[in-house]
């Protein structure tokens, strides 16, 4: 192997030392991105022209050679240790992995252009955030892919009403009425695009239908205070880092009602141990909130840091317990998890979500305006705090009902 390859290896492993890999992780990944190399060179293949399909030949190619050396297949997950230390190297390496995948007809340029396009204006132009962003252009890419297979067409001019009707009778299939509006909201905002810029004719943005929503209908998914509490002894008793991570997040939900992403921003300048002060960037507003840091939440906070946090040099405070340790972006199915795991099994949504609602009754019930609740839980309008008010439902089985008109008999 040549001079360049040994030194990409070893790029590869300060790398994976740097972001504190286990030291038997890095010689795994180290030495089968090796292998790779020492295949490319076999293969008369430059490090520069990999791509995915070279990847998977090789290995299937190292599939082969494990059979030969041991006399039989390996195990179901041994691919992932190859594949994690090349995938490893050639992100290290080159300046795009994996690369955009090759354009192969003008439909498939079509689109590119299209997305493209509209997610700079998205960005640049609208300013959204980068979850609005996603879920407006995963929509526009799948209308933009799915038009031009049904119709055959490198152009958008001829897209009519029945197309759009066509494709949201097909969307329909298996989405709740909530996910539909939804839909229809995403693709409105696309149409809008594709008449601005001239891809089409006539603005066809009115013509898609949703299903109409009233305000604060159906009851959101919340939970009781014994559930809660339940969900909390059960995650107390694992000791692990996750079991520490786990609990520390649990607590914030359930005292503070926080937003996943609040949770997820949090860093360690947030938090003022002197004056006991937590400090919030509120995800719709982006205003900043001090809380009080109550006893548990403390606690649990400090449990993790000293023993459960991994070494890193990330200023988040929730972070994975494996290496890369990124902070954590998304903690859905942790508290999903740790609800299923206590026995709490809600026929709604059963994320981080339900602590919040589970917080606004509390306060409901404890006859906190509606104001301070909005205050509380970062909404900007009073309104935002009205759904929760369905909640409260235990509370109207102890308001009697005079009848007009009905006598009571002796």
């Amino acid at each position: 192997m040549s001079h360049r390859y040994r030194a990409l290896v070893e790029r590869l492993r300060e790398a994976l030392t740097l972001q504190r890999y286990n030291p038997v992780v890095v010689h795994n990944y180290c030495r089968n991105a090796d292998y790779f190399l020492s295949y490319l060179v076999e293969q008369k293949i430059v490090l520069e022209a990999v791509t995915p399909t070279i990847v998977s030949n090789y290995l299937r190619f190292a599939v082969r050679q494990f059979r030969k050396r041991h006399g039989r297949a390996p195990a179901r997950d041994w691919i992932s240790i190859p594949r994690s230390g090349i995938h490893g190297l050639l992100k290290l390496v080159l300046k795009r992995w994996p690369p955009e995948p090759v354009a192969a007809t003008a439909g498939d340029l079509l689109c590119r252009e299209v997305c493209d396009q509209y997610q700079t204006w998205l960005r640049e132009e609208r300013g959204l955030a980068a979850a609005s962003i996603y879920a407006l252009m995963w929509e526009a890419r799948h209308f933009c892919a799915w038009y031009v297979g049904h119709s055959g067409m490198a152009s958008f001019m001829d897209l009519n009403v029945r197309d759009v009707d066509v494709y949201m009778n097909m969307r329909a299939t298996g989405l709740t009425r909530r996910s539909l509006k939804d839909v229809a909201e995403r693709l409105r905002s696309l149409l809008k695009h594709l008449l601005r810029t001239g891809r089409i004719a006539t603005d066809l943005a009115p013509h898609v239908i949703a299903p109409l929503l009233y305000a604060y209908e159906g009851i959101p998914s919340a939970l009781r205070s014994d559930q809660i509490a339940a969900i909390l002894e059960a995650v107390r008793k694992d000791r692990s880092p996750i079991g520490l991570r786990d609990y520390a997040i649990l607590q914030l939900l359930a005292t503070y009602g926080l937003r996943s992403g609040e949770i997820g921003r949090l860093r360690l300048d947030d938090i003022d141990w002197r004056a006991d002060i937590l400090n919030i960037r509120l995800s719709k507003s982006g205003a900043r909130s001090q809380m009080p840091l109550l006893e548990p939440v403390g606690e649990a906070l400090i449990d993790y840091l000293r023993h459960g946090r991994p070494e890193t040099d990330v200023r988040e405070i929730f972070v994975r317990t494996r290496a890369p340790y990124v902070p954590m972006v998304r903690i859905y199915s942790e508290v999903r998890g740790r609800m299923e795991a206590a026995g709490i099994l809600l026929n709604g949504k059963r994320g981080p979500h339900v602590f919040r609602h589970a917080r606004a009754v509390s306060l409901l019930r404890a006859s906190v305006p509606r104001k301070v609740i909005g205050d509380v839980l970062g909404h900007r309008s009073t309104e935002s705090t009205v759904p929760y008010l369905k909640l409260a439902t235990e509370d109207l089985r102890a308001i009697a009902l005079e009848i007009p008109g009905q006598e009571v008999r002796s």
